[in-house]
């Protein structure tokens, strides 16, 4: 049995093209309408051959266009999948059957652009509520059906098409030995605002050249997204249009199935590659200040522990408190309060990094000076513990500014 070297992020990473046996490419059409025709608004994703795939998808009951689409096409033709289309600025969401069938269209024109018998997933993120505008889409999707190519500056052109409030790209690709063979995880996504609770307003793109099963593939997509996009908030909204979907054309010749050493190292580098992905998204985070590691631990169970996190982390007096570095610990320990899950002050322990502010319900007001050292921190760690169990749970979570405020007032 071989056995793989340690799963690895590289340096540099260049978008999806660094899985080979895939295309890509970025074009403007205006879909924001506002006249900027430089943006890049519209990529393509395409297997060399058509592959296998699957999907996580929003649980928002308001569900846009794509999201529909993506999940009956995935439910029937996983295994044979030609490609993906993604546009930013329009969400094509609560748009009607006239999205619906907007959509529709814009998938058969990317299969047929692209001349593949396999049918594509479509991928949309922007404002809410506006139809899209067909005719500069579809002029879009001939002109980057012409340039699909494995060129690393397209690929890296396709992970900026996709972003919206985003101030940069956001890509990330781990590789790993297995015999003589080399195995790639590739990926890119986009987010910023609108994050939390299941995944955000966020769009992710995963490209592997091993072989799985779609089933295999959805296992391992969602387990990686449970430990990644669903760990991460920055304002507590959740999206219409939240989408990851991984893509496997088996390029390396080798099959995951039947083999769980193979399977283990796979596993792990879909799960660093997402966490990757989802800390740079709450590192973007609309007007973000701050990057706050929050663990919660001892809790009686996993349930309670994620209550506790995302009572914390989604806390507007919290997060205010976070920009403003203030160590307010009172406040920590009053929203882990209201997650009701039987918190006993007298064994509660609160750390800022390694220092404590509260050990078991007594405030360590001394360390007040390092508790302000650690908070004016662009990035710091806050460990809750309740000290009832084992159970455990780790959020990102980022501020909350003036600025969020004033950028979100209006569209």
């Amino acid at each position: 049995m071989q056995t793989p070297t340690t799963v690895q992020l590289i340096e540099s990473p260049g978008g999806l093209a660094d899985c080979p046996g895939f295309k890509l490419s970025a074009v403007a059409c205006d879909i924001r309408q506002n006249g900027d025709a430089e943006r890049l608004d519209l990529a393509l994703l395409v297997p060399e051959a058509p592959c296998k795939a699957a999907g996580v998808f929003t649980r928002n009951d308001l569900c846009a266009a794509p999201v529909l689409h993506g999940r009956a096409v995935l439910q029937q033709s996983a295994d044979q999948i030609g490609g993906c289309l993604i546009n930013s600025g329009n969400a094509n969401a609560a748009t009607g059957p006239q999205g619906a069938d907007d959509n529709a269209q814009m998938a058969a024109q990317a299969q047929s652009a692209t001349d593949t018998s396999a049918p594509f997933l479509v991928c949309s993120t922007g404002r809410i509520g506006r139809q899209l505008p067909m005719e500069p889409i579809q002029n879009g999707i001939a002109q980057a059906a012409a340039k699909l190519n494995a060129d690393p500056q397209e690929s890296l052109d396709a992970a900026d098409a996709i972003l919206t409030s985003d101030t940069r790209r956001k890509v990330a690709t781990a590789r790993f030995q297995y015999g003589e063979q080399t195995i790639t995880v590739a990926g890119m996504a986009k987010g910023a605002g609108m994050i939390e609770p299941d995944m955000a307003t966020m769009l992710a793109f995963l490209t592997t050249d091993i072989d799985a099963s779609a089933t295999t593939l959805h296992e391992a997509l969602k387990d990686a997204c449970d430990q990644s996009f669903n760990c991460i908030t920055v304002d507590g909204d959740m999206s219409t249009n939240d989408t990851v979907l991984l893509f496997a054309n088996g390029n390396s010749g080798l099959t995951v199935d039947g083999n769980e050493t193979l399977l283990a190292a796979f596993r792990e580098a879909v799960r660093i590659v997402c966490q990757d992905l989802a800390e740079k998204i709450v590192g973007d985070g609309e007007k973000v200040t701050k990057l706050v590691e929050l663990h919660v631990v001892g809790c009686k169970s996993d349930e309670d522990a994620e209550k506790v996190a995302r009572a914390v982390g989604n806390s507007l007096l919290v997060k205010t408190s976070w920009y403003g570095a203030d160590p307010n610990w009172g406040r920590l320990a009053d929203a882990a309060g209201y997650a009701r899950v039987g918190l006993e002050i007298a064994r509660l322990d609160i750390h800022y990094d390694d220092v404590p502010a509260l050990l078991s319900g007594s405030p360590q007001d001394e360390k007040l000076p390092l508790w302000k050292i650690i908070v004016s921190k662009e990035r710091f760690r806050i460990t809750i513990n309740l000290n009832q169990g084992d159970a455990r749970y780790r959020l990102l979570a980022s501020d909350l500014s003036e600025a969020y405020v004033d950028f979100n007032k209006s569209e």
